[in-house]
C-alpha cells in the first residue's frame, strides 16, 4: 500500500483483486453535491420549524458518514470520503470525520442561526461570514494537490471519485 508520488491526481488502496485506482473528486463536483446537501439543510430549516435547524446541523455535521462514506449530495454525484492514513491505506469516512470534517461548515451554519436574530442586519453578516468560510475552503482545496480543503486536514479525509464499476 502506497501513495503515487508521480501522480498527485490520484491515490491507491488495496483490494482483494490488487490495486485500485482512486481519482481526487473534480471540484465542480464537490461544490455541487455540498450544494445539495446544504439545500438538505437549509429544507430541513425551513420545513420543520424550530427542530429543523438542530436536524440540519445534525445533518451537516454526520452527512460524510452516512451510506458508506457519501452523504446525498456526493451520492447523487459520485463521491465518496475515505481516510487515508499515513501508511497509504484507505477506509470509509465514518461519523467521527465526518463530525470532524465538517466542523468548519457547522461553524458557519451555528453563527447564521445565532446572527440572524439581529434585525435588518444579522442575515447580511450572517451572509458574510458564510461566504467567508466557503471561499477559504474552497481555496485550500483548489491550492492542495489532493484537493483537501481545511476540513479534510483535520479529519484526514479525502474525497474521490466513486469507482462505479464495483
Amino acid at each position: 500500500m502506497e501513495l503515487d508520488m508521480n501522480n498527485s491526481e490520484s491515490i491507491y488502496k488495496q483490494s482483494g483483486e490488487g490495486r485500485q485506482d482512486l481519482e481526487k473528486a473534480d471540484f465542480l463536483n464537490r461544490i455541487i453535491a455540498k450544494a445539495i446537501d446544504l439545500i438538505i439543510v437549509i429544507a430541513l430549516c425551513e420545513i420543520i420549524p424550530k427542530i429543523g435547524y438542530l436536524a440540519g446541523i445534525s445533518y451537516l455535521l454526520m452527512a460524510d458518514g452516512l451510506f458508506d462514506g457519501r452523504s446525498i449530495g456526493k451520492r447523487l454525484i459520485g463521491l465518496k470520503v475515505i481516510i487515508r492514513d499515513r501508511a497509504g491505506s484507505t477506509a470509509v469516512c465514518g461519523f467521527k470525520e465526518s463530525v470532524l470534517r465538517n466542523l468548519p461548515f457547522a461553524a458557519g451554519y451555528i453563527l447564521f442561526g445565532i446572527l440572524n436574530a439581529i434585525p435588518l442586519i444579522g442575515w447580511i453578516i450572517s451572509f458574510a461570514i458564510i461566504a467567508a468560510i466557503i471561499i477559504f475552503e474552497s481555496l485550500v482545496m483548489l491550492g492542495n494537490e489532493d484537493g483537501m480543503r481545511l476540513g479534510d486536514e483535520i479529519a484526514k479525509t479525502q474525497v474521490v471519485e466513486e469507482n462505479r464499476g464495483d
